[in-house]
């Protein structure tokens, strides 16, 4: 597995300059709330994604004034060599990856080299919002572990994208249209069904750790809903063409599936308590955890953004548990409590480091 060393960050959010050396096992940041320890995680994310777990638009990841930031992480790899890699963003001036000093020709290629998965308070949002986020939450899984399904799903959003153009038009060419759909309906079908096979495989393991983590109180369940499900893409397209002609953009596709969370088969968002919601989250994220990990055969680095904000000791000290057994790799977790975090974790392993974070900055304690 790739270990995180070392990192330097420079005008990232409220981060002017910062360099820190890491524990390759557990890593706890504190520190009160806008401090800037959430920064110090999405910057390690930024490093795996080459993009933000939150902002969608880059300025906003910019520090006040500036108009660029930069991100270098030193990784232990699994071949034992150490590789650099870093991220240059400037405003207007676009973006660039690199790994020991040498571009990516295309920057998708880097997605899956860094495994990582992240748990925090706006995960909240796959239950309260639409499903744009549920849908971002499987792409970011998959495209971490499967480079056909992220080359199918930019190549279907950009003919998605030209298909609305032409909708925009008075009068969109028939002949046009049916090119379009004939195009897409390759990429809709192997999207549709890696994500299908997906959810196939998350649910019976987000099962168990939900059971774990609330003690058995209640089955979650986990549907995807699908034009797709229906006909292939191009029948689903021609029986909605009028309706596209209509409200000129496209009604119909993968880009509207859905993902239904639920307990005891009523919907998760309206019968579920805060705690059990909290619960189901945290499950369905181990549960990605776990299956990066099997796919790829070393645990993901695992970044926990104050994740015992709502959860009881009970529950803080099983999570904890899994946390450090041997079956995970290098963790990052941030918390407002220094004593309340520490004291669960200092029973539990020996090899951690603390870094208290004080208005964008970092100091090891």
């Amino acid at each position: 597995m790739a270990v995180l060393n070392k990192i330097v960050i420079q005008d990232f959010r409220n981060i002017a300059l910062q360099e820190l050396e890491f524990s390759p096992n557990v890593n706890c940041i504190c520190g009160l709330n806008g401090a800037g320890k959430t920064n110090l995680l999405d910057a390690i994310y930024y490093l795996s994604m080459t993009k933000s777990a939150f902002a969608t638009v880059e300025k906003f990841n910019f520090r006040h004034g500036c108009d660029s930031f930069s991100l270098a992480g030193d990784y232990a790899m699994p071949s034992g060599v150490i590789s650099r890699f870093s991220v240059k963003v400037e405003d207007g001036g676009g973006k660039r990856v690199m790994r020991d000093s040498k571009p990516y020709a295309k920057i998708s290629e880097h997605i899956g080299f860094l495994p990582i998965v992240m748990v925090s308070p706006s995960d909240s949002a796959m239950i309260s919002e639409s499903g744009d986020e549920r849908r971002r939450f499987v792409n970011s899984v998959l495209s971490q572990m499967d480079t056909e399904y992220l080359s199918a799903a930019q190549q279907y959003t950009k003919l998605l994208i030209q298909r609305n153009s032409l909708l925009k038009e008075i009068v969109p060419a028939e002949d046009l249209l049916a090119a379009f759909d004939a195009r897409m309906t390759h990429y809709a079908s192997l999207v549709y069904e890696r994500r299908k096979a997906f959810v196939g495989e998350l649910l019976p393991v987000v099962r168990q750790y939900y059971e774990r983590i609330s003690s058995g109180h209640g089955q979650v369940g986990i549907e995807y809903r699908s034009d797709l499900s229906a006909a292939p893409l191009d029948q689903v397209l021609f029986a909605h063409r009028e309706k596209d002609r209509a409200l000129r953009y496209t009604t119909a596709g993968i880009q509207r599936d859905d993902f239904i969370f639920s307990l005891d088969g009523y919907p998760i968002r309206r019968c579920g308590s805060q705690g059990q919601q909290k619960s189901f989250l945290v499950a369905l994220k181990f549960a990605q955890y776990e299956i990066m990990k099997k796919r790829y055969g070393f645990p993901p680095m695992l970044l926990l953004d104050d994740l015992f904000d709502k959860l009881d000791t009970e529950r803080m000290t099983s999570l904890l548990q899994m946390v450090s057994g041997e079956d995970f790799g290098q963790i990052f977790l941030s918390d407002t409590n220094r004593d309340r975090i520490g004291g669960l974790l200092d029973k539990l392993t020996s090899d951690r480091s603390y870094f208290e974070c004080k208005d964008g900055c970092f100091e090891k304690i």
